[in-house]
């Protein structure tokens, strides 16, 4: 049988929600996938733990899709990250809470999301194709008709749904097909760019692999416009590398570093090694543990205020010995020593590739999608979700959040027009 009343192309995390809210809405239901498995991007989101949601409300949720969030607005409203832990939930997924309001499933195993979606496939009878390619959008009279795979064969369907991901790990299928489809069916896409990405640098500490493998909790780390004001300041846990930096604080400074590097060769970052201390709090912190151990050196005073490894670099900017006896140092040091502590500079030159970002930037266009069903404005029967779109949200499980919801969105709506169709039709 080659027709049907829905097809979704793609079975990765907005893909096969998709299918499955089409199918839960009555209608019968394709889904191809390109690789010899069903999500297998999804396998390796969350460490391999996959980060389902976030149990925030769904006002921070949009606040931390910086791309294009507020789009999300009526999708939410129709099913929001509660639905989606309350999907997982009545799978028998148990799930569980941690920081920052991430929910993972209790197993922190991805394949127990992914087995949960293909088992709700299978209970709705959705047909699954995997390791099938699909070349192109069939339409006539700016209607879909279906889609052509590879072989030239055809599916046949008044509504397609694209949900082929962005370009990012390509390893796992995500080419970019589906910008591909949206062109030629008359879309605009907006510039790919990589989003929570890791940051790379060629300040001289960073060269030397001074600080390499060096990890720092909840420091605060700002990205400075033209005029050295803060665009913007994440406080997170950050990772320093051989090339530069990484971890939570570094990945959501990234989309305003990538934009930032379209009109500058580089772009100043600073770190608060200390937020939650004001300058006097830590310069009386400092000399309390100056006064403490007088005799010792300002390396050893220091001990346990830092690591061993910044102490040294951060004496050495601040133009101090680290064998100086602590109390031989004038306090006009000690200031510049704690000024670098809540400002350290860190120049930024470029980011990893887009194929190895976390996230793909840039998308198709908005306002040819209709925010209500992820429909086309200009195709009837064609649909949109997931990372296809130009929706960008920071590492947390907002980018799965938004998934899953426009993956509903869209499947919920496909199978109402789909079922339109027919009625028309008859």
């Amino acid at each position: 049988m080659n027709k049907f009343d829905v097809i979704v192309i793609g079975a990765g995390t907005s893909g096969m929600m998709a299918a499955v809210a089409a199918a839960e809405n009555g209608a019968n239901t394709l889904l191809l996938e390109k690789n010899k498995r069903l999500g297998k991007k999804l396998l390796l989101t969350g460490g391999g733990r996959c980060n389902v949601t976030n149990a925030h409300s769904v006002t921070d949720i949009i606040e931390h899709i910086p791309g294009n969030g507020k789009f999300l607005y009526s999708a939410f409203h129709q099913f929001d990250n509660q639905d989606i832990q309350n999907f997982f939930l009545s799978a028998g997924v148990k799930l569980k809470e941690e920081d920052h309001g991430r929910i993972f499933p209790v197993s922190n195993r991805s394949q127990t999301i992914v087995d949960a979606l293909a088992e709700k496939l299978r209970q709705l009878s959705v047909i699954v194709y995997t390791d099938t390619v699909v070349t192109k959008i069939l339409t006539d009279n700016a209607r879909v008709t279906g889609v052509q795979q590879i072989d030239h064969s055809v599916y046949s369907a008044p509504c397609v749904i694209i949900a082929t991901g962005g370009k990012t790990y390509r390893s796992t299928g995500s080419t970019g097909d589906g910008y591909e489809f949206a062109k030629r069916c008359g879309h605009s896409i907006q510039p790919l760019y990589p989003t929570e990405v890791p940051l790379i640098s060629e300040d001289r500490f960073i060269k030397n692999k001074r600080l390499q493998g060096l990890s720092l909790q909840n420091v605060a780390l700002s990205v400075l416009n033209k005029k050295g004001r803060p665009i913007v300041t994440h406080k997170m846990d950050l990772l320093f590398t051989h090339f530069g930096l990484s971890g939570p604080a570094a990945l959501r400074c990234s989309t305003f570093v990538v934009q930032g590097l379209k009109d500058r060769k580089n772009i100043p970052l600073v770190l608060d090694i200390f937020p939650d201390e004001t300058d006097q709090e830590l310069m009386n912190l400092i000399q309390m543990k100056q006064q403490a151990e007088p005799q010792k050196s300002i390396k050893n005073g220091l001990k346990n205020f830092l690591p061993e490894r910044l102490i040294s670099l951060l004496l050495e900017e601040a133009n101090i010995s680290e064998n100086e006896t602590f109390i031989n140092v004038p306090v006009k040091e000690l200031e510049k020593f704690m000024e670098l502590l809540k400002n350290f500079p860190i120049t930024i030159t470029a980011t990893w590739p887009l194929d190895k970002a976390f996230v793909t930037g840039g998308g198709i266009t908005l306002k040819e999608i209709e925010p209500k069903t992820m429909a086309s404005r200009l195709v009837s029967g064609l649909f949109f979700t997931g990372e296809v779109l130009n929706i960008n949200g920071y590492t947390g499980g907002y980018n799965i959040t938004a998934a899953f919801v426009t993956g509903h969105v869209a499947g919920v709506h496909a199978a109402k027009k789909s079922l339109q169709t027919k009625q028309n039709l008859n």
